[in-house]
């Protein structure tokens, strides 16, 4: 069974690269939050298939329908989401979503749709002579499910099933901004061989320095720099070469690898366990088992190997730490620093190039694409699940903290 986060605060979510829908569950949001259709799609109009240029040609709209766990009293304005009709049988089924109101504690249930699967294009990966692709899941998902795998845009393997990482990290770091203010951004620092002299965490350790909230409008500010680029990175033109060397490459046929940061701001101290459970095994976990990630780096990662201590340890003052090569963790728990995390993505696995494989019977053969439309670096649209995973991660990690303050009061039904 495959739960995102928890126990406190968990994703689940079912669904394959072209099936009809997928589903999402999200468990333990505090009753209250104020939460909206619109606030949990800016974050899948970030994610979805056709936002960017440079990724892949398929062009789903993704569209979420919330359908449990909100309330409010005004009926009309809780249930003024999409409608949603079914047939039946020859009977048909009318009802609508959820638009806005209040968590309630209970489970948020949401459905996205899909629309655009070329199912056709995965023909030559069917049954047991089905071919293999290179560096994909195809011969050990066949063989792990006895042969019952869903081969279609590799099925449940597919980038798409992170629609459900989204929605729940769009709740989540909907919760955190409310309570601390926390915004979680994330920014390409690394495309193929290019590489950006201007990293985020650096940046915002900087920019942040010694002080423990940075204010909105600079945020704001920061935020705006990272959209604005051709690919979403703070630094504008490593952005712009980027870009070219991602559709070059995509002439070509081939695919490249790329490193993202994902940081977040106005942290919470305090949170995080010191050992099994430390905040640093959940982020290393949750953010590296994400598709296609081979590394996952804190703070400043490898480059702490060739320091000494003198150099490397963070200077503190009263006003709190002076630098942040610890990243925002000490021992598993936030120091209140920005938290920084540094993800490093192989190149896209399905090429146009021909390559040596085999087909699931373990035959030799050339191996070249016949159909298909993919990302020729997914680095580009993954920060969004990279946020959503590490506020999944915060929040939980949040909850986890506030269960060993235990206040008597919050125990009476009467006075």
């Amino acid at each position: 069974m495959e739960i995102l986060g928890g126990p406190l605060f968990a994703v689940a979510g079912a669904g394959e690269s072209h099936g009809p829908a997928i589903t999402t569950i999200v468990f333990g949001c505090p009753p209250g939050l104020k939460l909206s259709r619109a606030d949990i799609q800016q974050y899948l109009d970030r994610r979805r298939p056709g936002s960017s240029r440079h990724g892949t040609p398929r062009n789903e709209k993704d569209k979420v329908v919330l359908l449990s766990g909100l309330y409010q009293d005004d009926h009309d304005a809780l249930t003024a989401g999409p409608t949603i009709r079914l047939t039946v049988e020859n009977a048909e089924f009318e009802t609508t979503g959820y638009e806005e109101g209040f968590t309630t504690g209970e489970p948020i249930s949401a459905i996205v749709l899909s629309s655009t699967g070329k199912s056709g294009h995965y023909a030559q990966f069917m049954g047991p002579t089905g071919a293999v692709r290179p560096g994909h899941t195809d011969l050990v998902k066949y063989h792990q499910s006895r042969g019952f795998v869903d081969v279609r845009g590799g099925g449940r393997s597919s980038y798409r099933s992170t629609i459900s990482d989204v929605i729940g990290g769009s709740i989540a770091r909907i919760y955190l901004h409310e309570m601390f203010g926390t915004v979680i951004l994330s920014s390409i620092c690394q495309v193929g061989p290019l590489q950006t002299g201007l990293r985020l965490g650096d940046y915002v350790s900087e920019w942040g320095h010694g002080r423990q909230t940075i204010p909105p409008d600079e945020i704001s500010h920061l935020q705006d720099r990272l959209t604005a680029a051709e690919i979403h990175s703070l630094d504008a033109d490593f952005a712009h070469a980027a870009g070219e060397l991602i559709k070059q490459t995509r002439i070509e046929g081939d695919s490249l690898g790329a490193a993202v940061e994902v940081v977040a701001v106005n942290v919470p101290a305090l949170v995080g366990e010191p050992l099994y459970h430390s905040l640093k095994v959940r982020l290393m976990g949750t953010l590296g088992g994400l598709h296609a990630v081979q590394s996952c780096e804190i703070g400043d990662g490898l480059q702490v190997v060739a320091r000494r201590g003198s150099e490397n340890n963070d200077p503190i003052r009263q006003s709190g730490y002076q630098a942040n090569s610890h990243g925002g963790l000490i021992g598993g728990i936030t120091t209140g620093m920005p938290l920084v995390c540094r993800v490093g993505f192989k190149p896209t696995s399905t090429i146009h190039k021909p390559q040596q494989s085999v087909r699931k019977n373990l035959e030799e053969m050339e191996f070249e694409l016949e159909a298909g439309r993919h990302d020729p670096c997914v680095g580009v649209r993954a920060g969004v699940t990279l946020e959503s995973r590490l506020a999944i991660e915060l929040l939980n990690a949040v909850l986890m903290h506030q269960a060993q303050q235990v206040d008597p009061q919050q125990f009476q039904l009467f006075p």
